[in-house]
C-alpha cells in the first residue's frame, strides 16, 4: 500500500516539478525568486521536522501520513489558484508541513516492518516507486504544457487524494504488521550484541496495542544503543518510552554513531543536489543555455528519475549483501563530479548523458543512506525523532541549494552553480570515509560483537 500511494503521489509531483519553476518565474522576479518558490516547500519543512516526528511516535504512523497528504492536496489546489507571486510561496510553503509528516511517518512504518536483512529492499522499492513516478511525471507534464500552467497543479492535488484514500481504507484494514521478536534476532546475527531485549504487543502500524512488560522497557532503555557503537551513550531510565509504551530512540543517542552523523551529511548534499538544485536549475539551465523548450527540461528530469531508478533497485537488492557503506560513497562521487560538469555542458545530448549519471549516483546513495539509519535505529524502538532530524537534513539541503544555486546564477552564471552544488557533495564524501558500516553480517564479520 506505501508503494502504491508512493507512486501516485510521486506522479503528481513529477507533472509539476518542470512547471513550478517557470510558473514562478512568470511573475518576473527573477530566477532568485523563482527559485525560492523551490526553497519554500523545503524551507516549511524543516521548520515543521520536529513536530512531525512526535506526532508519529504520539499518534502513530499511519494516521500522520494522511492527514499529511491532505495537507499537501489542499495547499496544491491553492497553488493552481494563485494570483500573485506572494500567494504562490505561501501555499506552496505550507504544502511543506503535509509533505514531511507522511515522509516520516512512511519511513518510520518501513523501518519497523522490514528487517535487517531485507532492509535495503524494502527501501529501494519504496524509493523506485517514487523514480517510477518522477519519470513518467514529467513527461506528462510537458504534454499537458498546453493546457497552461496551472491545470497540472489540480492534477497532482487530486492524485494526493487518492493517495490518502488507497492508505486509509487499504492498509488501515490490513492485520497487527508485528513481526516476533525472534525472528527478528534470527534475521540478524549480530542481533543480540546490538540491539536491545525487544519490546513485543505494539503493531508495526502504529497502532496503540497491549502496554509493554516492564521488564523489557527496562531492558531496551538500559540496554545498548540502537546504534550499536561503543561508547554510544546509554538512555537514560524512563525517558525513551511513547505513548504506547514502545521504547523511543532519543536524538543524542543516534548522534553518537558515526553512520548516522554521516547519514545527516549526505542528506544535506543529496537535497542540496538531487531535489533543491535539479529542479530549480536544470528546467531553467535547458531554456537559457541549451536554447531548448519546456518539453526538453520536462525529459532532462526524467532522464536523472530514470538513471536514480536503475541505481536504486541494484543498490536496493545489494546492500543488503555487500554492505552499505560502498554503494553510499560510489554514488556519491558520481553525483558530484557529474553535477559539476553539467554546468560546463553546452551541448543536449552530452546534458542528458551527465544527468543520467548524476542520477545513477543518487540513486546509489538513496536506499543505503535510509538502510543505514534504520540499522541506527533498529526494528524494536520508535524512532521518529531520529527520523525527523535526518529529513531535516536533506530538507536544508533542498532549501539551500536553490536558494544559492539561483544567486549564483545571477552573479555568475549556470557553471558556478552547478560547480558548488558538486561540490557540497563531494564533502560529504568525505566525512562518509569515517562513518562505520552499519550492515549486520558485516559488522559480525568485522568483529564477533558486530560493534
Amino acid at each position: 500500500m506505501l508503494v502504491s500511494a508512493a507512486f501516485i503521489v510521486a506522479i503528481g509531483f513529477g507533472i509539476i516539478a518542470p512547471i513550478l519553476p517557470q510558473f514562478a518565474a512568470s511573475f518576473d522576479l527573477g530566477v532568485t525568486a523563482a527559485s525560492i518558490v523551490v526553497s519554500s516547500f523545503a524551507f516549511f519543512r524543516l521548520v515543521f521536522a520536529p513536530m512531525g516526528g512526535r506526532l508519529v511516535d504520539r499518534l502513530g504512523e499511519r494516521r500522520v501520513y494522511v492527514v499529511g497528504l491532505l495537507i499537501v492536496a489542499a495547499s496544491t489546489y491553492a497553488v493552481a489558484a494563485a494570483t500573485t507571486y506572494w500567494q504562490l510561496l505561501l501555499f506552496r510553503g505550507l504544502g511543506g508541513i503535509g509533505s514531511t509528516m507522511f515522509t516520516v511517518s512512511a519511513m518510520a512504518l518501513i523501518i519497523r516492518m522490514a528487517p535487517p536483512k531485507a532492509r535495503g529492499k524494502a527501501t529501494g522499492a519504496y524509493a523506485s516507486s517514487f523514480l517510477f513516478g518522477n519519470i513518467l511525471g514529467p513527461v506528462v507534464g510537458g504534454m499537458l504544457a498546453g493546457l497552461g500552467m496551472r491545470i497540472p497543479f489540480v492534477i497532482y492535488a487530486t492524485g494526493l487524494l487518492l493517495a490518502a484514500a488507497v492508505v486509509w481504507f487499504r492498509l488501515e484494514r490490513k492485520p497487527q504488521l508485528d513481526r516476533p521478536v525472534a525472528e527478528s534476532a534470527d534475521d540478524d546475527p549480530a542481533a543480540e550484541a546490538k540491539e536491545p531485549t525487544a519490546v513485543t504487543g505494539t503493531s508495526a502500524a502504529g497502532d496503540v496495542g497491549d502496554p509493554a512488560p516492564e521488564a523489557d522497557r527496562n531492558a531496551v532503555v538500559t540496554g545498548t544503543s540502537a546504534a550499536g557503537d561503543e561508547g554510544d551513550p546509554a538512555p537514560e531510565a524512563g525517558t525513551t518510552t511513547s505513548g504506547d509504551g514502545m521504547p523511543r530512540m532519543r536524538f543524542r543517542d543516534a548522534w553518537g554513531d558515526s553512520a548516522y552523523r554521516a547519514s545527516l551529511g549526505s542528506g544535506v548534499a543529496v537535497g542540496w543536489a538531487a531535489m533543491g538544485a535539479r529542479i530549480a536549475l536544470y528546467p531553467l539551465f535547458v531554456v537559457a543555455v541549451l536554447g531548448a523548450d519546456e518539453r526538453v527540461a520536462g525529459i532532462a528530469l526524467t532522464v536523472f528519475a530514470a538513471g536514480m531508478a536503475v541505481s536504486v533497485a541494484v543498490a536496493g537488492r545489494l546492500t543488503d549483501t555487500w554492505g552499505r557503506k560502498p554503494f553510499i560513497l560510489v554514488g556519491l562521487a558520481l553525483l558530484g563530479t557529474a553535477t559539476i560538469a553539467v554546468g560546463f555542458s553546452s551541448i543536449v545530448w552530452v546534458f542528458f548523458a551527465l544527468t543520467l549519471i548524476a542520477g545513477l549516483g543518487a540513486g546509489l546513495v538513496n536506499p543505503s543512506v535510509q538502510a543505514t539509519v534504520g540499522d541506527v535505529i533498529g526494528n524494536d524502538r520508535r524512532g521518529g525523532t531520529v527520523l525527523s532530524r535526518f529529513q531535516m537534513s536533506i530538507d536544508v539541503g533542498a532549501i539551500a541549494g536553490p536558494v544559492v544555486s539561483g544567486m549564483l546564477v545571477d552573479a555568475f552564471g549556470y557553471d558556478w552553480a552547478f560547480l558548488v552544488t558538486g561540490l557540497i557533495v563531494i564533502v560529504a564524501l568525505v566525512i562518509w570515509l569515517q562513518g562505520r558500516e552499519t550492515l549486520p553480517s558485516k559488522q559480525a564479520e568485522a568483529s564477533p560483537t558486530g560493534r
